[in-house]
């Protein structure tokens, strides 16, 4: 009998050496997904409660006008794009066969101008001509020199195409263009939400037909790895919990072996929320404890209580 009574005593004894459970709740570390422009809502593609892949389509806002600067920028690059091509080609071969008929016939025209001058030259020798015919002479001969000058310049241009100052404006030209449609697309995209990471679709926050605004939230995530467990501890308590410290789970629902990590313990004291307390830490000043999750679990909500006990072999001895 006495042995019995002494065991009892020993198993009271261990009892009151286990440290007390600590109180805390789980929260979410939600990723609010909006869009850097104002705009009204066309489109939702999900609902609450369902699980996202990571580049999903989430919402869409009106793109009217995005679309149409897309297409603007569109035939604004295509038309500087043909003018540069333009110059860089030359004239087309008709044009250029043209140019040859014209540059042989002044050349024809150049060389009867100077069998005509050379024959005025050798009449006025002997008077049988006036000044004024060599002087008409010399006059058609000059300017069918300057004719087949400038057609050889002519041709020789369009076989070569544009001069370098030209081509160079038009290459700014495609540029600029370029990056207009450039900036007209990135507008357009930023009409379209995607999900960022994998995630549950804790809340869509506004509906196809509304208004909202530049960063406005729309639709509200909740990726697994940021489930967050929340308690306090006294500073009796603390000296024991390190960032590292392990930590085992239990809640109503929830399956056995749930484990936590500590992630955060605060630098600062605070009163103990009116949420969660106990007999012991009610009216004294706190230190706000998380801790993260193992492995995701789905049983572990926003808003629900849990029970945290420290791991056998880190508890203090």
């Amino acid at each position: 009998m006495k042995r019995l009574f002494l065991f009892g005593l020993l198993a009271l004894a261990a009892c009151g050496d286990e440290p007390a459970p600590i109180y805390g709740y789980v929260e979410g570390d939600f990723v609010r997904v909006g869009l850097p422009v104002a705009g009204r809502v066309t489109e939702v593609a999900v609902e609450r409660g369902r699980q996202v892949r990571a580049g999903e389509r989430l919402f869409a806002l009106e793109d009217r006008a995005e679309q149409a600067a897309v297409a603007e920028a569109m035939a604004r690059l295509d038309q500087a794009r043909a003018v540069r091509d333009n110059l860089l080609t030359g004239k087309r071969v008709l044009e250029i066969q043209a140019m040859e008929a014209q540059k042989a016939q002044a050349e024809a025209d150049l060389r009867l101008s100077e069998v005509q001058w050379r024959r005025q030259s050798d009449l006025i020798r002997t008077e049988t001509t006036s000044r004024s015919a060599l002087d008409n002479a010399r006059s058609v001969l000059e300017r069918n020199r300057a004719r087949v000058a400038e057609l050889t310049a002519q041709l020789g241009f369009a076989r070569e195409g544009g001069r370098s100052a030209e081509i160079a404006a038009a290459d700014a030209s495609v540029e600029a263009a370029a990056a207009a449609l450039a900036q007209a697309e990135w507008r357009l995209s930023k009409r379209v939400a995607e999900a960022p990471v994998a995630a549950l679709v804790e809340d869509v926050l506004f509906r196809v037909g509304e208004d909202v605004g530049p960063g406005q939230p729309v639709v509200s995530l909740l990726p697994p790895g940021n489930v967050v467990l929340r308690f306090y501890l006294g500073p009796e308590r603390l000296g024991r919990l390190a960032p590292g410290a392990r930590l085992n789970v239990s809640c109503d629902g929830c399956p056995a072996g749930l484990v936590a990590t500590v992630s955060f313990v605060a630098r600062e004291a605070a009163y103990a929320p009116p949420v969660i307390y106990s007999r012991d830490n009610k009216d004294k000043l706190v230190f706000l404890v998380e801790a993260r999750p193992v492995e995701p679990s789905d049983r572990l909500r926003p808003g629900q209580p849990v029970t945290l006990a420290i791991a056998p072999a880190q508890a203090a001895p």
